[in-house]
């Protein structure tokens, strides 16, 4: 193996002109794998096929290869956990098409990847809001669970003069209407989306927070764990007291 297999260890300006391969990334992501991780993670609803690395652990593969879309698509298409989530960094989100998007939402299998690997993506891409605003109203719950997690992203990386003001007003009495009847995990998308919403939209702050009082508490089963859906009002008043509101991101993913 080359000398950056060796735990990656070499600093990473001495990485500037090594690129991974496919069996390389995952030799690396399965000797990272911690049982202790994956059993966690499963609790969360992870599927078998996943070795229980944590996120840190990706980042210096992250570091080297920065964007690599074709590497990303080879690790999707492994369907392991581990390596789907890594594709989701990795990816270039302007390259999909959108049955490149479609193929990933049917192969992720929880929701760490639909929400994340899948959702960051979709959310930095050209094709974002016309796709999202398909998916919220498709039948399929994993659709809608993604989309509600992309437009979350978006808002928090586009700026406020790119964003459709009256649809996203029209989303707002939507959820309300809507979320306490929805499927269970789109319930958590739509509660983080009026958050996001609201923390990202000044202009927005006030009537989220209104609607999340019109909203209360919002109940989602989360696997065997003692996660919580964070409550509308409280998280962004939060938000207000460090002065985050309407702050953007450079980038969806993390």
């Amino acid at each position: 193996m080359h000398a950056t297999k060796r735990k990656l260890g070499i600093a990473y300006e001495q990485q500037n002109n090594f690129k991974m391969n496919l069996i390389e990334v995952m030799t690396y992501l399965e000797s990272k794998g911690s049982e202790q991780i994956r059993k966690i993670f499963m609790n969360h609803g992870a599927p078998e096929n996943i070795f229980g690395v944590k996120v840190g652990d990706m980042k210096p593969i992250q570091k080297i290869e920065k964007t690599n879309h074709a590497l990303a698509i080879e690790l999707f298409d492994t369907c392991n956990s581990d390596a789907q989530y890594l594709a989701g960094l990795i990816a270039d989100p302007k390259l999909f098409s959108k049955a490149d998007f479609e193929k990933w939402l049917i192969t992720a299998e929880w929701h760490m990847i639909t929400d994340y690997a899948v959702a960051w993506n979709l959310a930095e891409s050209p094709l974002c809001m016309e796709i999202c605003s398909e998916w919220i109203q498709s039948s399929e719950e994993k659709r809608q669970e993604c989309a509600w997690a992309a437009m979350s992203a978006y808002l928090g990386i586009v700026p406020d003069e790119k964003i459709d003001k009256v649809y996203h007003k029209s989303l707002i009495e939507q959820v309300e209407k809507k979320i306490h009847s929805a499927p269970n995990r789109v319930r958590y998308g739509m509660n983080n989306y009026i958050i996001a919403l609201g923390g990202a939209v000044p202009e927005f702050t006030d009537r989220c927070k209104k609607a999340g009082d019109t909203i209360g508490i919002v109940e989602v089963f989360m696997g065997a764990t003692s996660c919580k859906v964070p409550d509308i009002r409280t998280y962004i008043e939060k938000m207000e007291e460090k002065n985050r509101i309407g702050k953007k991101k450079k980038t969806a993913k993390c």
